[in-house]
């Protein structure tokens, strides 16, 4: 199996399994997915929010790759986040919108990649402007970590709050195998 390959699989289950979480969270009123529920973002939809901030602030920066990926050039011109902790779409509607898009270019970009690109280095800065040069692929790996780590949160959000996600595994996202 490729890092191609893992890496498709990955922005198929991001895509399957936002759009299932937000049909979670719409059992909830406005101000249940905004109260403060004690967690390290606070609500339901700030933690929404910081996974779309990091994957802005993430495809930002993979943009800057000398490659040059067509797929993230409505990226490069996208306002960067103000904090990892910003709330650029205070209503769940708006931000169920900015998701779907986002996950279009996830998968966009996932789908342009060669194993070279994924090989090669990136130069970049962090949020408190250290700069890093990485691995492509590693940092790609790390991306869709970061959004799984997050949904995990957001897992235990909405149970608190009544509400089954579902199930939430990558396996349910793993197609069968054919056996010859």
């Amino acid at each position: 199996m490729s890092a191609s390959s893992n890496f498709e699989l990955m922005a198929k289950y991001n895509r399957h399994i936002n759009q299932q979480f937000y049909d979670a969270a719409s059992q909830l009123s406005d101000e249940e997915l905004s109260a403060d529920r004690g967690a390290f973002f606070k609500s339901i939809l700030a933690t929404f929010n910081h996974i779309l901030v990091g994957d802005t602030i993430w495809l930002q920066r993979f943009a800057m790759h000398p490659a040059a990926f067509l797929s993230l050039e409505s990226i490069r011109d996208t306002k960067t986040p103000d904090s990892l902790n910003a709330i650029p779409y205070p209503e769940i509607g708006q931000l169920k919108v900015a998701r779907e898009e986002m996950d279009a270019v996830i998968e966009n970009f996932i789908n342009e990649l060669s194993e070279h690109d994924l090989a090669s280095p990136l130069r970049y800065q962090s949020t408190n402007g250290k700069t890093h040069t990485k691995r492509l692929g590693f940092l790609i790996q790390h991306f869709f970590n970061h959004q799984t780590h997050h949904r995990g949160q957001i897992t235990t959000l909405l149970s608190q709050a009544g509400v089954d996600p579902g199930v939430t595994d990558l396996l349910m996202t793993i197609p069968e195998e054919e056996v010859i």
